[in-house]
């Protein structure tokens, strides 16, 4: 049941891009973050009142550094989304794993060889992905993409540093997802405010749901399914968006960007292989 689990998360946080892609006409991406998590917030607090869970912890600092680094992610991704062919985007985002395995050998593990030909494999991957869009102009959003899996890959390593710390899952999520109202709410104030209508509303609700429940189907697929089966199997979104982008917007990635598509993925899948330990996203 975990791989299922796991197939259904991925699909709904590419069905999250989706609706991220077509509100980014309506709203900024710190107006999309600030309504997704705002809406995550409040299912979150809603859980931790119906269990009597508390939210305090000894580890406020540690809890702040993944709030920021997550929330710098998903303002990066966000933006790159409405840059970019929705894949492309999703595919840099999910560089992630490769900057974890690159922050994890260089902090305090041993170089091992696999570890260390995915990590470059991904990154030539990222290069002729990024090449395409060199070409078309589009090299702004690329950058945004692969920041927001830079910041991805210190949110991953944070939350692992906070699971040794015996923090549970639903803390984390908490605090993320906290951080990322207040930092998104205070840039959305001071830059600029769209009104919501009934359509633009729908689009918001879409963004938030479906990330919250992609998170639970992820957090469920973990809990009972093998670890590698389903990191593998995380990289399903991928696949999801480029169908989504081909059918929605005829977003066709040319031959060299599908080429670095896949070696990322491949590497990315490797990369949790050899380093099991990499903990699941929480954005």
């Amino acid at each position: 049941m975990g791989a299922l689990w796991m197939l259904v998360a991925g699909l709904l946080f590419a069905v999250m891009g989706v609706f991220v892609k077509l509100g980014s006409a309506h709203f900024s991406s710190a107006e999309l973050v600030f309504y997704r998590s705002f809406i995550s917030l409040i299912l979150i607090v809603g859980l931790m009142r119906a269990r009597g869970l508390l939210a305090a912890t000894p580890h406020r600092k540690m809890h702040v550094l993944r709030g920021l680094s997550g929330f710098l992610s998903l303002m990066l991704y966000f933006h790159a989304i409405s840059l970019l062919p929705l894949a492309s985007a999703v595919t840099l985002n999910y560089t992630s794993p490769l900057f974890l395995a690159l922050f994890t050998v260089v902090m305090r593990e041993r170089p091992q060889w696999p570890l260390l030909a995915a990590i470059v494999v991904g990154f030539l991957g990222v290069g002729l992905l990024l090449r395409p869009a060199i070409d078309r102009e589009l090299l702004t959003g690329g950058l945004f993409g692969l920041a927001s899996g830079f910041f991805a890959g210190i949110a991953y390593l944070n939350v692992r540093q906070l699971g040794e710390l015996g923090e549970p899952e639903w803390r984390i999520v908490f605090y993320f997802t906290l951080i990322s109202t207040i930092g998104a709410g205070i840039w959305m104030l001071v830059h600029e405010f769209h009104a919501v209508d009934r359509h633009s509303l729908l689009l918001l609700l879409g963004v938030g749901s479906s990330a919250t429940i992609a998170q639970l189907a992820m957090t469920r697929a973990y809990r009972t399914g093998n670890t590698l089966v389903v990191g593998a199997l995380a990289y399903s979104t991928v696949l999801f968006a480029t169908l989504f982008g081909i059918m929605l917007w005829q977003e066709m990635l040319p031959p060299l960007g599908l080429a670095g598509a896949i070696l990322i993925v491949l590497s990315g899948i490797v990369a949790v292989r050899v380093a099991p330990r990499a903990p699941a996203a929480t954005d």
